[in-house]
């Protein structure tokens, strides 16, 4: 919703006070790695779309009251709802932040009560939606970590256990307050039976993990959906109806990441070159049926802005930026299929961003046909999900879409957050409403590409539709730290690669 002007002047001045050697510290420490316009209520606004929930980064904290952790082991799934729901023991917050320091956690992700007033505010704020997605990151930081310390004696397999079932218990939970209702799930990189960006293709997780996902899928599309899924846990399915022929893909971009080890801590880039070959089979074949498609993945292609300054990189005096993924494989196969792709929801950095993915010399595919260049050149519009963790600081959100049928077209969406990053005594409203926000008619490439120039040619972030970004970018966190970096954050917006980063960010140097 649009802020009065006494608090945007008040965000500007705060922002303006922001001294640049405090602005780096502040930045450093924050998680920026980690379209008709439509009534103001109601998700069921226009007869022309249909409501879609996006969700990510819920990563579910099964060991916040740490006395509960051997029940949830011994329990199934199913009664892990009795089992949290229970007065939390008497020493829960002690033994809970000791946990939290001997896995150096960095802030308390996502409890009990947090992930119930969430799914409540899902039901009151989006109830109808046609489907739900989850792009990632569903159990919490430092995971293995914490069960580690619970279990010292326990074993791979059981730990592997343990996992499946609280992916099973928080996509349970969402199968539950939505019946009936398509629930696509991604996983991220904390989705794993063996740590932190490491996961092995193949393997008896995807395969479990694989079941749980799909098992409400269309009885003629789930066998090859579970086969993808237990090769390296990507899949292909068709949106709902009243969408008209369009699929989702959706990819475990885990093994694309930067860093990225197998379980036993090895490099091995075969599952992500594997994966981005059946992603452009896909595409091929969307495109031969003239088939729209949404892309979901975990992890962002381009720059991580982040972990770039925070660690002082000089890309201006030569050094590389710091790249999300291991290579902009995946970032030119999307971008040359613009005419194809529609949509691509991303996540990871928990905050509420948007995307250009653009073609560039020697990417994509270069199919000429009835005026495929002319609209893949247009690129392929990014939705970035805000997060229900509040680990970094930030308020929990999610977001609610507006699909055209005919075209599988994203036209609006709002951002709901919470009042408080407790899950006691939240109010959930609405927080923006994109079409109104930023004067544009649809989310499309074409909207996304304006306003990023917009951005580009307000190096100060003084027009109200920087100062709105900057604003929602995380509620609760300190946004207007972002002010310091505009220009340089700006550049990742559709510079995706890190010699297109680096030509935005040091034009004196081209």
């Amino acid at each position: 919703m649009k802020r009065n002007l006494a608090a945007r002047t008040l965000l500007r001045a705060i922002a303006g006070r922001c001294a640049a050697l405090a602005c780096v510290l502040l930045f450093a420490g924050a998680a920026l790695a980690q379209s008709a316009p439509t009534a103001s209520s109601g998700v069921g606004q226009s007869k022309a779309t249909i409501p879609a929930l996006l969700v990510s980064d819920i990563h579910f904290e099964p060991f916040w009251d740490p006395a509960r952790a051997a029940q949830l082991a011994a329990a199934p799934a199913s009664q892990w709802t009795a089992i949290l729901a229970a007065a939390p023991s008497p020493d829960r917050e002690q033994r809970f932040q000791a946990l939290q320091e001997s896995c150096h956690a960095r802030g308390a992700d996502t409890s009990f009560a947090l992930y119930e007033s969430s799914l409540k505010a899902m039901r009151g704020h989006a109830a109808g939606v046609g489907f739900v997605t989850v792009s990632g990151d569903l159990i919490s930081h430092a995971f293995q970590c914490k069960y580690d310390a619970l279990f010292p004696q326990s074993t791979p397999e059981a730990f592997r256990t343990f996992v499946e079932k609280a992916l099973d218990y928080v996509v349970g939970e969402l199968y539950s307050s939505f019946p009936g209702v398509p629930v696509y799930v991604a996983l991220g990189n904390n989705d794993s039976d063996c740590g932190d960006y490491r996961l092995d293709a193949h393997s008896q997780f995807l395969e479990a993990s694989g079941r749980e996902v799909t098992k409400d899928f269309p009885a003629s599309e789930r066998p090859r959906a579970q086969e993808s899924f237990a090769a390296g846990g990507y899949y292909s399915v068709s949106l709902p109806a009243p969408i008209k022929n369009a699929r989702l893909l959706v990819l475990n971009d885990i093994f694309m990441a930067a860093g990225f080890q197998t379980c036993a801590g090895k490099a091995d880039s075969s599952a992500a070159e594997a994966q981005l070959a059946w992603l452009r089979q896909q595409l091929e074949e969307a495109r031969a049926h003239k088939q729209k498609v949404w892309v979901m993945g975990h992890i962002p292609p381009g720059v991580d802005l982040h972990a770039t300054v925070s660690r002082m990189v000089g890309v201006c005096s030569g050094q590389p930026p710091k790249m999300f993924l291991s290579s902009e494989k995946l970032a030119n196969l999307l971008a040359g299929y613009g005419d194809v792709v529609e949509l691509a929801i991303f996540a990871h950095t928990h905050m509420d961003e948007m995307r250009l993915l653009k073609p560039e010399s020697g990417g994509g595919n270069s199919s000429s046909a009835n005026g495929v260049e002319a609209k893949s050149a247009q690129g392929v519009t990014v939705k970035m999900v805000p997060s229900i963790s509040p680990i970094n600081g930030n308020n929990p959100s999610f977001t609610l879409a507006q699909v055209d049928p005919a075209t599988a077209a994203l036209v609006d969406y709002k951002v709901f957050t919470a009042s408080n990053q407790t899950g006691a005594d939240e109010v959930w409203k609405e927080e923006y409403d994109f079409a109104r926000s930023f004067h544009e008619a649809v989310f499309s490439s074409s909207s996304v590409s304006e306003l990023i120039r917009g951005f580009a040619a307000d190096p100060g972030a003084k027009t109200e539709a920087s100062q709105d970004y900057i604003e929602d970018f995380s509620v609760g966190y300190l946004s207007p730290v972002l002010q310091a970096f505009w220009p340089q954050y700006v550049c990742t917006l559709s510079n995706v690669s890190a010699q297109a980063f680096k030509a935005c960010v040091c034009p004196a140097a081209q």
